[in-house]
């Protein structure tokens, strides 16, 4: 069994597996390795640092590969969006805002537009705006997102956009999690802490020991962590992570924790620096606890495939 779909076609890729942008994680030698494996990586482009985005693709080297923004930072700096594309990508992937004042330049590019959603409101926008591939993300997702469910949205997402490819995203870890986003209606997955929890990743070899090491029950969704590197979001988005010493403190104490913002930022930040993950936050999602390996990323994306088909066609025989 091959999976060969809208999403393949549309990206030009043998797996429907994606890379998730995530922010420094997800470097060009990470984008670079799911591409070579038969998916496409995504350079998270993140806030926004052209110096680093100038680095990573070249790092990429000519490997083909895609990259991600956060939209509402972007707006803040679009000249980021030039440079980018100025490396000829794949896919650029919009999450967490208004896709419409760049919509238009990325196609012009000659690369696909994929946005990222967390209601079926913004996924009727992002079909509006001209998305040609549309990630549903549900709640269980690490780093920021919002409320709903990847179970209930992905087919919902589905069933009102017949004409636009879905992707799932959110607790997706395995080829479990690939044959039931088929199932959902979704032509794909885009994976962003089994990714982290592999040996390519550019995070903390600690954070990388704790997300194998956790389970689902281990995650959080608050403003903490965004409050303590005092950066908090727009409305109505948070952020999952796993849950530590500060995150515990905190939780439930938002209000407070901003009354002391200035000493626990700069706590916080030391112990980013020095990679203490007691108070430092390690952003993953509940899926891993589906996480038992730090393999390399190449195998994740097969093992990934070979568990779905093999899963899929089981149930065909049933």
């Amino acid at each position: 069994m091959a999976f060969h779909n809208r999403v393949t076609a549309l990206l030009d890729i043998e797996h429907p597996v994606l890379l998730a942008p995530m922010d420094v994680v997800a470097d060009g030698t990470l984008a670079a390795a799911v591409s070579s494996a038969g998916g496409l990586g995504l350079i998270g482009g993140g806030y926004g640092d052209g110096a680093w985005l100038e680095r990573e693709f070249a790092a990429a080297g000519n490997t083909r590969v895609g990259c991600g923004f956060i939209t509402w930072s972007l707006a803040k700096q679009p000249a980021l969006l030039d440079r980018a594309l100025d490396h000829a990508p794949a896919a650029v992937m919009l999450s967490f805002g208004d896709a419409t004042p760049f919509a238009a330049k990325i196609r012009a590019a000659g690369a696909k537009l994929i946005c990222q959603v967390q209601t079926l409101r913004q996924a009727q926008d992002a079909a509006g705006a001209g998305a040609d591939v549309i990630v549903a993300q549900g709640t269980e997702a690490g780093g920021h997102g919002a409320a709903r469910g990847t179970m209930t949205l992905v087919p919902e997402v589905a069933d009102a956009l017949p004409d636009v490819p879905v992707i799932a995203a959110g607790g997706i870890a395995d080829g479990r999690g690939l044959a039931a986003a088929l199932m959902l209606g979704a032509e794909g997955v885009l994976m962003g802490t089994r990714f982290y929890a592999s040996q390519e990743a550019a995070g903390h070899a600690e954070a990388k020991r704790r997300i194998v090491k956790g389970t689902g029950d281990d995650t959080l969704r608050s403003i903490v962590f965004d409050i303590s590197r005092r950066n908090v979001w727009p409305d109505p988005y948070n952020g999952r992570v796993m849950r530590n010493a500060h995150a515990t403190k905190w939780f439930g104490r938002e209000t407070e924790l901003m009354q002391n913002a200035e000493g626990e930022a700069a706590r916080y930040a030391r112990a980013r620096d020095a990679a203490d993950f007691d108070v430092a936050a390690v952003i993953a999602g509940e899926a891993l606890g589906l996480i038992h390996d730090l393999p390399n990323a190449g195998e994740i994306v097969t093992r990934t495939v070979a568990q779905a088909e093999d899963l899929l066609q089981k149930g065909a025989q049933r």
